[in-house]
């Protein structure tokens, strides 16, 4: 353990006040269990109280982050001492999403886990994380590809693979074998469905699909593992964030206002759950959706801005053949669009 970075580290958790109670969060308590490596990851637990505003975890995070010599930081969120009682009827009152308790050691061989969400349908989520892992894949990365919109499965289209998956391991103790497609290992709920077949199911149904893809699939040793996640901010989001822990979740978004106001509700639920924001890509740039929402939203929120990707037919086309627009076109601009927020994102995340 490298001493001097250890107390720096010490020094920028002190520097952090909680505004609820005052004290710098390591004097009050909250941070436990920390380790510094001398390849500089950093990782400690940190309990989230019942008073404590969402954005503290973030806070503790980038204040780590900003040590010099720190590469990675990992931070285990304990959820609060004392819960706010469960609501009676459906749903959970605004303010009470309890914080993640993720089950540690579920991916061992996966080194980062990272979600492609939205909070809103129809921005080319799905085609983002298409080629954000073919484009992190092709930089030498070992990547796997988890396609949890269970609704709308678009990733075999858009890797042009039809196979079902095969199933090994002896009784009892099965495991699905992924598919592969221009070097990224994928798992959709769209291999093991007919081709017209819809997915009629309720969010119970839901997460334990989710569960199963994530404790049952052979991923093997990844780099990366993305997260292609379905709109909104329900049942998919919160049993992810609450079955395995996040390195960060990637928003993607068109320029136009009623994309943006609705991927900032998206990030604003990561926030409450303890999820970093990665950063934004702004998708389909150009005349009919404009330029720039996705970089003023960045810009507002005070979260990296990752890159924007053209509006472009031959994306379409290349999603619809199963021909990832970075190998089919990679000296086209929404190619090297990908290729930059690839590479932005592998930077964030250490990989």
């Amino acid at each position: 353990m490298d001493s001097d970075l250890s107390r720096a580290v010490v020094t920028a958790l002190q520097n952090v006040a909680n505004p609820a109670s005052g004290s710098d969060v390591h004097s009050g308590g909250q941070v436990q269990n920390l380790v510094v490596d001398d390849d500089g990851s950093v990782r400690f637990s940190f309990t989230l109280r019942p008073e404590d505003p969402g954005t503290l975890v973030r806070a503790v995070r980038k204040a780590v982050e900003a040590v010099d010599g720190v590469e990675i930081v990992k931070v285990n969120v304990q959820p609060p001492q004392s819960a706010p009682p469960k609501p009676s009827g459906g749903g959970l009152k605004p303010g009470s999403v309890p914080a993640p308790s993720p089950r540690p050691g579920l991916l061992p061989q996966v080194k980062r886990v990272i979600a492609v969400s939205s909070g809103k349908g129809g921005v080319g989520k799905s085609t983002v994380s298409t080629n954000l892992a073919v484009a992190l894949a092709g930089a030498g990365l070992r990547v796997g590809l988890l396609d949890a919109d269970i609704y709308g499965p678009n990733i075999p289209l858009m890797f042009g693979e039809t196979r079902r998956p095969a199933v090994g391991g002896q009784k009892g103790q099965e495991r699905i074998e992924p598919l592969e497609a221009h070097g990224v290992r994928l798992m959709s709920l769209g291999f093991l469905l007919d081709k017209e077949q819809p997915a009629i199911m309720r969010g119970p149904l839901i997460a334990g699909i989710l569960k199963q893809f994530l404790e049952q699939v052979e991923w093997g040793a990844l780099d990366v593992l993305l997260v292609d996640m379905p709109p909104g901010t329900g049942d998919a989001q919160l049993s992810l964030v609450q079955t395995i822990d996040l390195d960060g979740a990637v928003m993607v978004t068109t320029p136009q206002a009623v994309s943006t106001g609705d991927v900032r509700r998206g990030i604003k639920m990561f926030e409450r759950v303890n999820t970093r924001i990665l950063g934004i890509v702004e998708n389909m740039v150009g005349d009919i959706f404009g330029r720039g929402g996705g970089r003023e939203l960045a810009e507002e929120m005070g979260i990296p801005f990752l890159g924007e990707v053209p509006l472009d037919a031959a994306v379409r086309i290349s999603g619809d053949e199963g021909e990832p627009t970075v190998v089919s076109a990679p000296e086209s601009e929404a190619a090297r669009g990908f290729a930059e927020v690839a590479a932005s994102v592998r930077s964030s995340v250490g990989a």
